[in-house]
């Protein structure tokens, strides 16, 4: 009798401990940009629902061929995102970007305005509808591939909405995907005329959104900032490059290469360090409001 009671005791313990590990909301976000509704997944810590702090928000993109829900559903561990949230106290969100959006504001198509989505759209939304650090100080963003180059793209453009920003295996020159692989080029100007319209098989066409090209407002800007690319990755010489250039503009950076390939892997691995990196950050910036 005793020993059923110890083993009640303990189930309805872990029941408890499980009661509060991180939840998962898929909310609607309705975007005026281009009259659609798109979806996001909200990773909330176990410590939102028993205290009233607002928490610092990390936004998380996904990248090309996917969709909102990739990070929860294609790292090895699918537990990482929401251990992460419990681990740091954050709110993770991660918005839709459609398959090749790359999180431009398209010239010629009004169906895809994913700039002013992310920064306007679905940032006042979560800020809305929870409790949130609602200001520069208590935001960061990164991403994966595509993600990475949105996340450097939008954190260079507005560096008034975030206090750091980082990116893993990142497309930080989109033209390297016409010049790689020839029989690949003609997938990719398919997937991205609806962006770029009839001058996606042009490589000018691509110059004005890479983070390769923008070098004067990232150094203007002076946000902190992470980038890592593993050395088996297709995309490592771009970002070898951005590295460089960033040096050579005495930009402060984190730079890091790793062994690996552009993996689910790979990413698994990376973003610790990056939320890791964006902790430090908020400690700071803690720090400096205090004085």
């Amino acid at each position: 009798m005793k020993n059923m009671k110890n083993l009640i005791v303990a189930a309805l313990l872990f029941a408890s401990t499980l009661s509060f590990s991180a939840t998962v909301d898929t909310l609607k976000i309705e975007s005026a940009a281009m009259s659609k509704t798109y979806k996001a997944a909200v990773v909330l810590p176990k410590s939102y629902a028993k205290s009233k702090k607002n928490l610092p928000v990390m936004y998380l993109l996904h990248g090309a061929y996917g969709h909102f829900d990739n990070w929860l559903k294609s790292t090895p561990n699918k537990d990482l995102v929401k251990n992460l949230a419990d681990q740091y106290n954050i709110i993770i969100v991660m918005p839709e970007g459609e398959t090749f959006s790359f999180y431009l504001d398209s010239p010629v198509n009004k169906e895809s305005q994913f700039e002013t989505f992310i920064t306007q759209e679905v940032i006042q939304k979560i800020d809305k509808t929870y409790r949130t650090i609602a200001n520069k100080n208590g935001r960061f963003i990164t991403g994966l591939s595509m993600g990475g180059h949105g996340a450097l793209y939008l954190s260079a453009k507005h560096p008034d909405l975030f206090c750091a920003a980082g990116s893993m295996s990142g497309a930080v020159d989109m033209s390297v995907m016409l010049t790689r692989d020839p029989n690949a080029a003609q997938q990719v100007i398919k997937l991205m005329q609806p962006i770029l319209g009839d001058r996606s098989n042009d490589v000018k066409a691509y110059e004005p959104y890479a983070v390769l090209n923008l070098l004067d407002k990232i150094k203007t800007n002076k946000l902190p900032l992470i980038i890592d690319c593993g050395v088996d990755d297709f995309l490592i010489e771009s970002n070898k490059e951005l590295h460089r250039r960033l040096v050579y503009n005495k930009v402060d950076h984190d730079y890091i290469e790793r062994p690996g390939a552009h993996t689910w892997a790979y990413w698994e691995n990376s973003l610790p360090y990056h939320v890791l990196f964006f902790n430090d950050i908020l400690i700071k910036n803690q720090q400096v409001a205090k004085k």
